[in-house]
């Protein structure tokens, strides 16, 4: 009974931190899926977001535009990934952790060489924080997250239809294809780079006034955790979320399953250092799931084929 009891009290801190953590998966899945990029960058952009953010608000500005601002600060960590893969013919992974490792060092200066930076919110006014996630008021993180995930996946779902967003799309579908349609495919992995880094950092933002701190540790293992919203996300809600705002949907309920998940384990007594492992055993998992899925939908066919060539 204690167990359930934990479970259902624990409940609330995981879906808050699942959409918090679903704006981030919205940006890997731009990179993973559309642009067909695998960009590491995310793992500093995430500190990166909180870092802005958080000095910015000790420093008197406005939570909002501090959120805003963190934002630019991402866009500009994915131009310059963008850049070092485009411009200088660096594969695109290594880029990433180019600019993910010069971050940690850019972070450390944000924060004025300090690992960690707390802000309350006694002290600050924040756009959401832990404090009140249980509370039923419209400080509570889960309305507010929510409210940020529908403007953001109603605006990337508008970019996405236009003539822009279909040559990005196009792009990570077929470069060649989209190449011989006179469309610039090296501008196309920049602003789906920026894209996808600024709402990481949107993500990085709004994470460290829930959690009260930025650390320049924060980002540390996010992309595992955004790949495994992105496959969640595909694996169980691919044939029911056809549309791309729903696929963009899928994304964020996979986070929050992710997260859910790792509640009802630690409510079973997994050691929080043993985390990355869960994770890294959940993402191989639903990696897996897809690749059984095809084989033995291909399996029945070659023993038909089989069967026709003994007659």
């Amino acid at each position: 009974m204690t167990f359930f009891s934990n479970l259902f009290n624990s409940m609330p801190g995981a879906l808050a931190q699942g959409l918090i953590w679903g704006i981030m998966a919205i940006g890997v899945f731009i990179t993973y899926k559309v642009l067909g990029v695998a960009d590491l960058t995310v793992d500093g952009t995430l500190a990166l977001g909180g870092a802005v953010c958080i000095v910015l608000i000790r420093n008197g500005c406005n939570a909002f535009l501090a959120v805003f601002i963190a934002c630019l600060c991402g866009a500009a960590a994915g131009l310059v990934t963008g850049l070092l893969h485009t411009a200088c013919g660096i594969p695109a992974i290594l880029a990433g952790i180019l600019s993910q490792l010069a971050l940690y060092s850019i972070n450390l200066r944000i924060m004025d060489m300090k690992a960690n930076l707390p802000v309350s919110v006694d002290s600050y006014d924040l756009v959401l924080s832990l404090r009140y996630v249980r509370t039923l008021s419209v400080q509570n993180p889960i309305p507010v997250a929510l409210v940020f995930l529908a403007v953001i996946i109603g605006a990337l779902y508008w970019f996405f239809g236009t003539e822009r967003g279909s040559s990005l799309r196009a792009t990570g579908s077929n470069v060649n294809m989209a190449r011989s349609q006179g469309i610039n495919t090296d501008v196309n992995v920049v602003l789906g780079l920026m894209l996808s880094n600024a709402l990481v950092a949107v993500c990085g933002a709004l994470l460290a006034q829930y959690q009260g701190f930025a650390d320049v540790n924060a980002g540390r293992g996010a992309i595992v955790i955004g790949l495994a919203a992105v496959i969640i996300g595909e694996v169980i809600f691919s044939k029911i979320f056809r549309n791309f705002a729903l696929r963009l949907v899928a994304v964020v309920l996979g986070a929050v399953i992710y997260y859910v998940v790792i509640q009802v384990v630690l409510q079973l007594g997994l050691d929080t250092n043993d985390l990355k492992l869960l994770t890294a055993i959940v993402v191989a998992l639903f990696l897996t799931v897809p690749h059984i899925r095809e084989k033995m939908r291909h399996t029945p066919r070659k023993k038909e084929v089989k069967n026709a060539g003994n007659l």
